[in-house]
């Protein structure tokens, strides 16, 4: 009979698991395919070739699935397994730690998961399908020995937001036409505002990586330290599209923008005072206005 990766005694909830499809999609974490799959729509309105035809919105689609469900999907698989040990003191109730998920469902979702996304990125365009490799090249030497860069966080942020939003504007641009020199500065941009993001998500586990030698931005500098860092990161970046804008003349571009940087400013201070309480309200408020600024710079590419 097979075993699971983490030994565990009978537990209610081992008594009544999901079902199989359930626990592969909760290990896929579908609250994280968010940030890959804005970025790619993003690219596709800065590439100034998509529109509201049908082929347009089905390329969409189709790069949304591939770099949410698919590709960031089969990342979250990769480092949870890898994570079991970390998980194990921070989280034990997770699937792996828990034991209600083996390696063998770990090994067909992976196998699931790849073909598919190698598919579509092949029908998407060679380009997209170098990002894609480049991708999960940088999803196992974020996650697996012996890089293992998230021991690290300026390493390992800087290959999960290179993932996450660089090489998913740019695949989402690439989608429709050739790349632009400004399109890649922005998406270089918004990769280095995600560097900050990408630390938000390790205050709930402080404990657990420091135990771990997990050397995340909150463990390395503590929390309050981190939070400066983290909204410094993300204002830099703002301000670095906002300079882009103003030398490329687009002023209304530039007064959204402005307006965007100024209300997170509240939401900023909070996060600050208190990063232990607020980092949740602050990823849900504070980056949403983050990327919806992402969104503008977008429409502010196409008019270029």
């Amino acid at each position: 009979m097979e075993q699971p990766l983490v030994s565990t005694t009978n537990t209610p909830m081992q008594a009544h698991k999901p079902a199989l499809l359930a626990r592969s999609v909760a290990l896929m974490k579908p609250i994280t395919w968010f940030g890959p799959m804005w970025a790619f729509l993003c690219g596709a309105v800065a590439s100034g070739a998509s529109g509201w035809n049908i082929p347009s919105i089905l390329t969409i689609l189709l790069g949304i699935f591939l770099a949410g469900p698919i590709l960031c999907g089969v990342s979250q698989v990769i480092n949870d397994y890898f994570d079991r040990e970390v998980d194990a003191l921070n989280e034990p109730n997770r699937l792996i730690p828990a034991g209600l998920v083996s390696l063998k469902q770990v090994i067909i979702t992976i196998l699931i998961l790849m073909p598919i996304g190698i598919a579509i990125a092949l029908y998407l365009g060679r380009g997209v399908s170098l990002l894609t490799g480049i991708g999960l090249l940088l999803a196992m030497g974020y996650s697996a020995p012996p890089l293992r860069a998230k021991r690290n966080g300026w390493a390992g942020n800087t290959l999960v937001a290179i993932s996450y939003e660089g090489l998913a504007w740019m695949a989402g641009h690439l989608a429709f036409a050739e790349l632009t020199g400004a399109s890649i500065m922005v998406a270089l941009f918004y990769s280095f505002g995600a560097h900050g993001i990408m630390s938000i998500n390790d205050y709930k586990s402080i404990v657990g990586d420091r135990i771990a030698g997990i050397r995340t931005i909150p463990v390395l500098y503590g929390p309050k330290k981190a939070a400066w860092l983290i909204v410094m990161t993300m204002n830099l970046a703002q301000l670095g599209v906002l300079a882009a804008f103003v030398v490329w003349g687009k002023w209304w571009i530039v007064g959204l923008i402005v307006v965007i940087m100024l209300l997170q400013l509240p939401i900023q201070k909070q996060f600050i005072q208190k990063p232990t309480e607020m980092y949740l309200k602050f990823s849900a408020i504070g980056v949403s206005f983050f990327v919806w600024g992402m969104m503008v710079a977008a429409v502010g590419l196409r008019l270029l």
